[in-house]
């Protein structure tokens, strides 16, 4: 007999005993024992028995997990000294980083694992968000992995004004490593890799064909002459992370302990159900349930069969419980599909019972602004409607298209001149022949000279709003952990991606703190 402890970790017994409510994010793949010869530590000793491998697990926690998988070549840079200079000499900022990643870090190193990745790259969120899943960036990057919409659409992260799948912890993960396997692929060289996951493949492609026609080395440092300053940094940072998780002491810094354990577990959700009344049923504050769901941007969260939120071990117990017994109506909003291009706030407000103050606050419509056709809105569901989910495809593809409340034409007056028709003044002024004679009551296509037409114009302003390509809704403002010093472009995703007036957007800022309030 192999002389094993004892204890046994309650997630290890919720693993043993096949928990009920959820499935594990990171699927450990555990045969089910008898709990009886396992409490006792009655069977033979075997290495590569899963439950062994548990049990050993509870001796270390993810960082030593972490520094037994590094795999990239140490980088030797100036920046290096210089990035860990930076990071150590800020032990609160540093630690206060690594205690938000203790949600992920499980999770991330889990799945590095399963693909034979360097364990380091666990890091890489460090660098480009502080670990912030609510990040935001200048180039419109967002999450703890920072895509940027074309990346993340590459990537199959759906972005609608409902969801942003490149906040969600599991999805952004996943297209994370899957594009870091491409890069390294494709380069043969991780740190190169990076730099393309920073700069784009393209850049370094180019970088490296420079090199050669020079006659230089391929790699980072002789490619960095190439690069602007941001990628030249980039790696450096990672380098700089990595030497400090590696030996902590070194640098004056204590690392809080994160358990080699799944933070999280995932729970189905086939229905809808308000944000605030899942907390509520988890048991959770909403600030602590969004840390773990941020890419719904909605107080709503669309269910199918493909949704899925993430809650702490202890709380997804605590959800299936109280969910049992609620007998209520899970969620309290529903969508609108705007078809009508004159269909206006004020009509679809009472429509639905509610007041445009509620909707241009839930949609981040911002005052003086209309809604186009093809928007799709989130509206209170009337009281007594049919429980009716939101459809999937729906969420999946909804976007808002705003515009400039002001009239779509204007009346102007033309005078006729000698040489005029009536199709020249049409295509002058961008109306039709048949327009002109209608507002005029012209019998036939002949007009004198100096006659005075009245023509009902396009508005210019309207022309310009309608021209250009429509924005999709920005998801909605919160409260984030304090961005990252090292990567200034890293920023709280803002209520909308183009700034309305000033005087709108304070009114609007207004509406939203009061709402956190």
């Amino acid at each position: 007999m192999h002389p094993l402890k004892k204890r046994i970790s309650r997630f290890t017994a919720l693993l043993l005993l096949g928990a009920p409510v959820a499935t594990l994010a990171a699927d450990l793949s555990l045969p089910l024992y008898n709990w009886s010869q396992v409490s006792s530590m009655e069977r033979p000793y075997d290495p590569d028995d899963p439950l062994i491998q548990i049990l050993s697990m509870e001796e270390i926690d993810v960082w030593a997990r972490i520094r037994k998988g590094f795999g990239i070549p140490d980088l030797d840079n100036p920046l290096v000294a210089s990035q860990t200079q930076f990071y150590s000499s800020r032990p609160d900022y540093f630690v206060r980083t690594t205690t938000r990643a203790s949600r992920y870090l499980f999770h991330v190193v889990q799945e590095l694992e399963k693909r034979n990745m360097p364990t380091e790259l666990a890091l890489l969120p460090f660098v480009e968000s502080s670990f912030n899943p609510q990040a935001y960036s200048s180039a419109h990057a967002a999450g703890m992995w920072q895509f940027i919409p074309s990346t993340g659409r590459d990537f199959n992260l759906t972005q609608s004004t409902f969801k942003d799948e490149r906040r969600n912890v599991l999805a952004s993960t996943e297209a994370a490593l899957t594009y870091l396997q491409k890069l390294y692929g494709m380069f043969g060289d991780w740190q190169l890799a990076l730099a393309a996951y920073n700069w784009g493949e393209g850049s370094v492609q180019r970088a490296i064909n420079k090199a050669r026609a020079a006659n230089q080395p391929i790699d980072f440092n002789s490619l960095s002459q190439y690069m602007p300053l941001e990628t030249k940094n980039y790696v450096p940072k990672l380098q700089a992370v990595k030497n400090i998780i590696a030996a902590p002491a070194d640098y004056a810094i204590v690392l809080p302990k994160v358990d080699n354990q799944p933070y999280f577990v995932t729970i189905g959700k086939t229905r809808d159900i308000d944000i605030k009344v899942a907390a509520q049923l988890a048991e959770l504050s909403i600030d602590e349930f969004k840390a773990l769901n941020p890419q719904f941007n909605k107080p709503v969260i669309a269910g199918s069969s493909d949704t899925q939120i993430l809650l702490p071990q202890n709380n997804a117990e605590k959800f299936k419980s109280n969910l049992a017994k609620w007998g209520r109506a899970l969620s309290s909003w529903t969508a609108h599909r705007v078809t009508n291009a004159r269909e206006r706030i004020e009509s679809i407000a009472s429509k639905f019972g509610t007041t445009p103050e509620v909707i241009r606050e839930v949609n981040n419509i911002p005052p003086r602004m209309v809604v186009k056709a093809g928007s799709t809105l989130l509206v209170p569901k009337p009281e007594h409607a049919p429980e009716k989910d939101i459809a999937p495809e729906l969420v999946d593809s909804a976007m808002m298209i705003t515009a400039p409340d002001v009239p779509e034409t204007r009346r102007i007056w033309v005078k006729v001149g000698k040489k005029d028709t009536l199709t020249a003044i049409a295509r002058r002024n961008r109306v039709s022949v048949a327009q002109i004679k209608d507002w005029n009551d012209l019998k036939q296509d002949k007009v004198a000279a100096g006659t005075s037409l009245k023509l009902e114009v396009p508005n210019r302003q309207a022309v310009a709003a309608s021209s250009k390509r429509p924005a999709r809704a920005s998801p909605a403002s919160r409260q984030a952990a304090q961005k990252a010093p090292v990567r200034q472009v890293a920023r709280q995703a803002p209520t909308y991606r183009k700034a309305p007036p000033a005087p709108s957007r304070k009114t609007v800022a207004d509406n939203t703190k009061k709402k956190a309030g």
